[in-house]
């Protein structure tokens, strides 16, 4: 069994029943062909530009002697990772998944998994960081878009379908990151499927909060670097305030902005992630 798949055809693109029904039965939907070649080509290049949001990055250990590379930010803005994150293809899609109330912009981040180097991210659930962040319902999703082909040499990502109707796990720490109970996960494995999403560039997976999943480590010599964009929904402001985004409107675009984005684009505004500012990792890791 593999995760729920669409294809995406420029023009004629809505989400359909058929999306939603398997969105909210299995946890997530693959949609193929989402981006073009020269969008993706457009973004990762303003991904590697040292004077873009690279220069923000962070170092995150993963508790098995290896480490990732993570830049997080809060509002989209207006350079070329902003717009993505608010073209009705993204932003509109994850709005008609989550039932069509207003969604806004949670946040954002590129993982960085080096050819032989890329540590693993934890078996867990979105909502297992975010609960803490004062969320009340897990009414929040994730758009996964890779910027290379992944697969399982390079660390792709794992998914237990189904899982979502699981509810929030209890989750513990490992290095800089949450992991789920994994005695849950186990037994959770052996009822549902588990399966690995390779994608190519281009496709785009949304992903529901409380859907298990992780990545191996990347022992390839191909580097594995996601863009991933998270959304809550206008009724689910945290109730308190915290490291990431309360509920700020969100300015869809028409999907041809991002060819029209010239160069990094417009960083100011971002709210870029500290390493100390982020609350929903451990502190115990030297």
């Amino acid at each position: 069994m593999a995760a729920p798949e669409f294809t995406y055809t420029e023009g004629e693109w809505k989400v359909t029943e058929a999306m939603k029904e398997a969105f909210w039965t299995q946890g997530c939907i693959l949609v193929r062909n989402m981006l073009k070649s020269e969008e993706i080509s457009k973004v990762k290049a303003a991904l590697e530009d040292p004077n873009g949001v690279k220069k923000y990055t962070l170092i995150r250990k993963d508790g098995l002697n290896r480490e990732n590379w993570a830049v997080l930010w809060n509002h989209p803005g207006n350079d070329i990772t902003g717009v993505l994150a608010r073209t009705n293809r993204i932003a509109g899609t994850t709005e008609q998944l989550l039932g069509g109330d207003e969604i806004y912009h949670y946040h954002s981040k590129v993982n960085m998994k080096g050819a032989k180097t890329g540590g693993t991210f934890a078996w867990h659930q979105d909502y297992g960081y975010w609960y803490k962040n004062g969320c009340m319902y897990p009414d929040m999703l994730s758009v996964f878009i890779p910027m290379e082909d992944t697969d399982r040499a390079n660390g792709c990502l794992q998914v237990v379908l189904g899982s979502h109707k699981l509810g929030r796990l209890d989750h513990h720490d490992l290095g800089e990151q949450l992991q789920a109970d994994m005695e849950r996960v186990e037994e959770a494995k052996k009822l549902l499927q588990h399966v690995y999403v390779e994608m190519k560039a281009g496709d785009v997976l949304f992903f529901h909060c409380n859907l298990l999943h992780s990545s191996d480590a990347n022992s390839s010599d191909r580097r594995r670097w996601v863009f991933i964009v998270s959304y809550n929904k206008r009724a689910n402001d945290p109730y308190k305030d915290h490291h990431h985004a309360r509920y700020t409107p969100l300015n869809k675009v028409d999907d041809a902005e991002v060819m029209k984005c010239e160069g990094i684009g417009d960083l100011s505004g971002k709210w870029f992630m500290r390493h100390d500012e982020d609350f929903s990792i451990p502190r115990n890791v030297h």
